[in-house]
């Protein structure tokens, strides 16, 4: 590759060094910042991939008249010394030759596909942003401008090549232009490209695709791409003469949550071709044309760009699909038999529109949001679409809805138009939408300076000859406006935008009172509240100055309107309880409140009698401590432990988890409870001294590391009662050696500081554990032969042969599993053990392992160990080990690693 830099100082001091950007380098290991984030988000490919999968810049040559020295060129920044000092605003041309390796574009979309090519960032750029020139910048793959409001000419030499690019086309190889963001091409070696043409509002516009689309598919867009571009133009003044839309855009910036739903054969359509297709290219457009509008550090700015890329969606939303539900087609599509189960839940009434809330909404219920003006490289990957994209479109959907759309609109188009050639910084965006809003976003510097918690709440209402006065407070000194609506009996709304001063104290307003039955602030999370389940209020009936009681089916996205109770049909087994039916009811919802109660009565139909359990728990989550939550709990249960055996439990818990870096996958906690168990005994178990009543306490702290190819966790705890103290620490690691082949390894030490219990219930397990906190989800609690003494548990020692003892001094043991081949691991364990009056025994097992769902179902199968070689011995199959983990929040925590 040959390529000339005309390159002019744009500091106000004396160069004697270039900086030049070399980002195809950050593919050349996953050692660098690259492929360190890349694992961060659990995404291995470039890790695993082979040599000739990785991108590398090598066989630099520099004009040696004008360079002296040239850094390693195998880094992301190259430092070029200059022989003579470049003075301010004076330029230098400089010259290289070098040759570029491309990656493959499975790792970030960039590089080459089976057929094609497609290229952005792989030339050699100077740095333009920064002062500091020596300060090192990095590829991270978040779409920065590492070479903005550059000039571009490039050539290609390339017979059979089809080639697209985001540049002016001079003629099939050779493109011209300026560019406030990076070059990108898209080279075919096959016509499998497209080019829409189109002209809006007197604008001639040129849309390239980079993969080929049906002729059912050009109709449609030719049909909808003149009214997108047209509506962008109308709001923000700018349409680029060029727009490229390559394999990438179309993967990663389309409508979120448009894609048919596919489960094994069954597809299912969440929106009809034709709307699907539009909202997927509104998407794209958008995105792409808002980039180009304006030119701004995207580090430090992202927002800006993201922000109002989102309000343009809600907008095109709030005009085209404004009766649209979030669920779509969903609600008629999934069938049980003639049922549409769907339809019986809140989400199937939820606006489309309200989509941008509820995402912002769900990273708050997590306290893992942060501030909007956290510098792009460290926002998480859903705060990247919580914070940056939903929380700021909807602030600007907020301040232009009381501004009023158009003269938001017309604000935007000056301010770009005014800047259209120079770098713009948010401040300043924000200082003049603050002039032009007449102090309406008065609030805006400080509010994305931090994470907010803030929340508005309706007091009362009472009325006042022929007003109401309306009591509202909020928990904020920042001077925030809100949205009123009064409500009558008919639906009816009338609207009222209400400005609040910098205190918290309670405020009251007077509006017209038009037979207004409810009162309800910022619906539809027009506002990015913390809370919405007190922004509603009835005037009349018996829920005077509440919100309404409403019993519901299953856990569900909350109405904020309604106090909601969620029923939902129990159903679980033990082996002594049989079939346990009943019902929960709770509060706790798809986005669950700080404060948790749940009831669950049922029934035993294998001893008749009535069991259950009941809980309440309480969420401390405050925005900036050391703490991310800090949870208070209690809870009790009554169900069987043996055949017509209850017994009872009664918890007082506490859980502290610890704050932690945002991209990390790392989460520390602490934890204290007191438990009392009563159990019923037989005769028999009375004579033989069996524990009836003991109180519990335990003492515990957890880390773990959920990150990718290297995954650890380690625990330590402490518990005590009056005839016993133990500890004991766990430490578990997993590492990923190839592609979804994994070796894992366990250790488990404990030790009894004191102990003085009356039998071996309170014992360290080898092969089983006793469950005596009935903590496990053992199916036969007291079973000690047959299928259900067969379940296995990866606790305590871990052993999966039988070695019929357990352990009441000390314990060590070590628990290793490998893949073998397809569905099978090997595993083998080992370790020492010591008993009261015995000296210590050493013990060791082996087998394969059956991966029928990897860590949820699988089957061990023992093989050789300290009892000799098993499949030879009698009962071989009652020597088999299965493990069953159908936790529903171990599944969803082990789904969601890497997304926050």
């Amino acid at each position: 590759m040959k390529q000339k830099l005309v390159y002019v100082n744009p500091l106000k001091r004396e160069m004697d060094s270039v900086k030049m950007l070399s980002w195809v380098n950050a593919y050349r290991n996953s050692r660098t910042p690259l492929g360190k984030r890349k694992l961060e988000e659990r995404k291995t490919q470039l890790y695993f991939s082979k040599k000739e999968e990785r991108g590398f810049l090598e066989n630099l040559s520099v004009d040696r008249e004008q360079v002296e020295y040239v850094s390693n060129t195998r880094e992301e920044n190259i430092y070029l010394k200059l022989r003579t000092p470049l003075k301010v605003g004076k330029k230098i041309t400089l010259e290289f030759e070098y040759d570029v390796q491309l990656p493959s574009a499975k790792i970030t979309q960039y590089g080459y596909h089976e057929n094609s090519l497609l290229l952005k960032y792989f030339f050699l750029v100077p740095d333009n942003f920064e002062d500091n020139k020596l300060s090192p910048k990095y590829f991270l793959d978040i779409e920065d401008n590492q070479s903005a409001g550059n000039y571009w000419d490039v050539k290609f030499e390339a017979k059979d090549a089809y080639i697209l690019s985001n540049l002016k086309e001079l003629s099939p190889s050779h493109f011209r232009g300026f560019l406030y963001e990076d070059p990108e091409f898209s080279i075919g070696f096959q016509n499998q490209k497209s080019r829409l043409s189109y002209t809006v509002n007197s604008k001639n516009i040129d849309i390239d695709l980079g993969y080929t689309i049906s002729n059912e598919e050009r109709a449609l867009l030719d049909f909808y791409l003149p009214l997108q571009l047209k509506f962008i133009d109308d709001r923000i003044g700018f349409l680029p003469e060029k727009i490229l839309l390559g394999t990438r855009e179309k993967k990663q910036d389309g409508f979120l949550g448009s894609d048919d739903i596919v489960f094994k054969k069954w597809r299912f359509k969440v929106f009809e071709t034709p709307e699907r297709l539009d909202l997927n290219y509104f998407s794209m457009l958008s995105k792409s044309i808002v980039e180009k509008s304006f030119m701004a550090d995207r580090n430090h700015n992202h927002w800006l760009y993201n922000g109002l890329k989102t309000y343009l969606e809600m907008q095109y939303l709030e005009k085209n699909y404004a009766d649209e539900k979030l669920a779509g087609l969903l609600p008629e599509e999934v069938k049980i038999w003639k049922l549409k189960p769907l339809k019986w839940f809140n989400i199937s009434d939820i606006d489309l529109i309200e989509r941008y809330g509820l995402g912002y909404k769900y990273i708050l219920t997590q306290n893992l949001d942060q501030a909007i003006s956290t510098p792009l490289t460290e926002l998480s990957k859903y705060n990247m679409m919580a914070v940056s994209n939903f929380e700021m479109g909807t602030i600007f959907s907020a301040i232009a809805e009381q501004m009023g759309h158009q003269q938001f609109n017309q604000f935007i188009k000056k301010y770009f138009e005014e800047n259209r050639n120079t770098e713009i910084s948010g401040k300043d965006f924000i200082n003049q939408l603050r002039v032009a809003s007449h102090e309406k976003s008065a609030y805006l510097e400080s509010f994305i300076q931090k994470r907010n918690r803030v929340n508005f709440k309706v007091r009362s209402v009472k009325e006042v000859g022929n007003q109401l006065a309306v009591e509202i407070s909020k928990n904020t000194d920042l001077p925030i406006p809100f949205k009123l609506q009064s409500v009558d009996a008919n639906g009816e709304k009338n609207t009222y935008w209400l400005n609040t001063t910098t205190s918290k104290k309670a405020q009251k307003y007077l509006i017209p009172n038009l037979n207004t039955d409810k009162i309800q602030i910022n619906n539809h999370y027009s506002f990015p509240e913390y809370k919405f389940s007190d922004n509603y209020i009835y005037t009349k009936g018996l829920f005077t100055n509440m919100r309404k009681l409403k019993f519901r089916f299953i856990t569900d996205v909350p109405n904020p309107e309604y106090n909601e109770v969620y029923w939902i049909p129990k159903f679980s087994w033990n082996n002594y309880d049989k079939f346990i039916l009943g019902m929960k009811f709770t509060n706790s919802s798809l986005l669950p409140p700080r404060l948790i109660y749940q009831v669950s009565p049922s029934i035993s139909t294998g001893t008749g009698t009535a069991t259950g359990s009941a809980g309440l728990s309480y969420r401390w989550q405050p925005a900036d401590a050391f703490f991310s939550n800090w949870t208070f709990g209690t809870s009790g249960s009554y169900y069987h432990y043996d055949y017509n055996l209850p017994y009872k439990t009664f918890n007082l818990y506490t859980n502290l988890n610890f704050a932690k870096k945002y991209r990390s996958q790392i989460n520390r906690s602490i934890s204290f409870s007191y438990s009392y168990f009563q159990k019923e005994l037989t005769p028999e178990l009375i004579a033989e001294k069996a524990y009836g009543k003991y109180n519990l306490w335990n003492l515990g702290y957890s880390y773990s590391n959920n990150r990718a190819i290297h995954e650890d966790t380690f625990r330590a705890s402490l518990q005590w009662m009056e005839d016993f103290q133990k500890a004991s620490v766990e430490y578990f690691y997993r590492w990923e050696y190839a592609e979804n082949k994994r070796m894992m390894f366990r250790f488990f030490g404990a030790y009894f500081l004191t102990n003085n219990t009356r039998n071996d219930l309170f014992n360290f397990g080898i092969s089983r554990v006793s469950n005596y906190a009935f903590n496990y989800g053992l199916l036969g609690q007291s079973a000690v032969k047959g299928f259900l003494s067969q379940q296995y548990i990866l606790a305590e020692g871990g052993f999966k042969s039988n070695f019929n003892t357990s352990v009441n001094q000390w314990l060590l043991a070590g628990n290793f599993d490998t893949h073998l081949w397809k569905w099978f691991n090997l595993y083998a364990d080992v370790g020492v053990y010591k008993n009261t009056y015995h000296s210590p025994e050493f013990i060791w097992d082996s087998g394969l392992k059956l991966k029928i769902i990897p860590d949820f179902i699988e089957v061990y199968f023992p093989l050789q160990s300290s009892l000799g070689f098993e499949p030879g011995k009698k009962g071989y199959g009652a020597k088999i080990r299965y493990t069953l983990n159908l936790n529903l929040g171990f599944i969803i925590n082990h789904l969601r690693r890497g997304i926050f």
